[in-house]
């Protein structure tokens, strides 16, 4: 049996595709655009450190949109390895409260940095913008969760 952390990040790996099949299924049926705000925020946090991310404007955006992408797998990663470390203090606490538990905590992490490099502004979200948000989450924290219990057994 591979340890707590490593079935943490396996799991947050899982949750995390889960969150981005469901992203792209609703970009896909919806038609809608992908959401800027990943690559604004690498934008500005490469601002701030005085990183340019690239000689010419198609490189720099190009960079934005992977790091924006490798920055939503280190979140998911992060939230399922504390999931991992704390469940064991949590083990009365049933899966199905877990599940949107995990998925709160993710979008929090996310949309709690945007909030904090000005690139979102959640209390100006439609009612639909924030079921963009919140239902590739309920898909992380259900995946993260259900592939944690089945690794860690």
């Amino acid at each position: 049996m591979p340890g707590k952390m490593m079935c943490g990040l396996a799991s947050g790996a899982a949750g995390s595709a889960a969150l981005n099949i469901a992203t792209y299924l609703d970009i896909a049926i919806r038609g809608r655009a992908p959401s800027s705000v990943p690559s604004k925020d690498v934008e500005r946090l490469a601002s701030e450190a005085g990183v340019e991310l690239g000689s010419d404007e198609q490189t720099a955006e190009h960079r934005k949109s992977g790091l924006g992408a490798l920055m939503g797998y280190a979140s998911g990663l992060t939230v399922a390895a504390a999931y991992a470390m704390l469940r064991p203090l949590a083990r009365d606490l049933p899966l199905p409260l877990a599940a949107p538990l995990v998925g709160a905590a993710a979008m929090a992490a996310t949309d709690t940095a945007s909030t904090m490099l000005g690139t979102a502004d959640p209390r100006k979200w439609s009612t639909k913008s924030w079921a963009v948000d919140i239902v590739p989450h309920l898909a992380y924290g259900a995946t993260t969760v259900l592939t944690y219990e089945a690794l860690s057994k």
